[in-house]
């Protein structure tokens, strides 16, 4: 049963990670997102499966991550956040105008969420561009559309994040949470 799993997806740098991570700090278990991390990795290697070198191999270590995410998140009890998920990287690859890979599409279609996912849009006011994240403006909000369209094609409700602060962004999230799993807010 994956009722529990709640997906944040969204553009680059718009409050997706600063919210899951607030989420945490309430108690949430999470699980972080692959992105940034398999960047870190692959530069620290010197490897090139990067959203700047080999984009078909980036997006099979993110679906790697997604996929012992979401097994991880599975055992766990209670809802769970998750910076992202499966269908992110069929959203990825769309972007980059790459093939969508046959396991890939069947992965976003076995491996599921909540129905309920909440989605961030490109907030121009917070976003920036730092060491992993080189995509620009534009860029930020073509990733939030193909996200929104890949998650919709797939089934999914979408919940679109107020452009608000971090406290009010939890409170939200956790006030939908609660009524999905008609349970007490945490």
């Amino acid at each position: 049963m994956t009722d529990h799993l709640f997906v944040i997806t969204g553009g680059p740098g718009s409050g997706k990670s600063s919210l899951v991570n607030a989420l945490a700090n309430v108690g949430f278990s999470h699980m972080p997102e692959a992105g940034r991390a398999i960047i870190q990795d692959q530069v620290a290697i010197g490897g090139s499966a990067l959203p700047w070198g080999d984009r078909a191999a980036f997006a099979e270590l993110m679906l790697a991550w997604e996929l012992r995410s979401h097994r991880e998140a599975r055992a766990l009890p209670g809802p769970v956040v998750l910076d992202r998920g499966v269908p992110d990287v069929i959203g990825y690859l769309t972007l980059c105008r790459l093939p969508v890979p046959p396991h890939v599409q069947r992965a976003a279609e076995v491996f599921r969420y909540n129905r309920t996912v909440f989605i961030a849009p490109h907030w121009s006011e917070i976003f920036a561009q730092d060491a992993e994240r080189k995509q620009s403006p534009e860029e930020a909000e073509a990733t939030y559309q193909a996200m929104a369209s890949v998650y919709a094609s797939l089934g999914y409700t979408l919940v679109t994040l107020p452009l608000a602060s971090v406290p009010e962004r939890v409170a939200f999230v956790r006030t939908h949470i609660a009524e999905r799993q008609k349970q007490p807010v945490k």
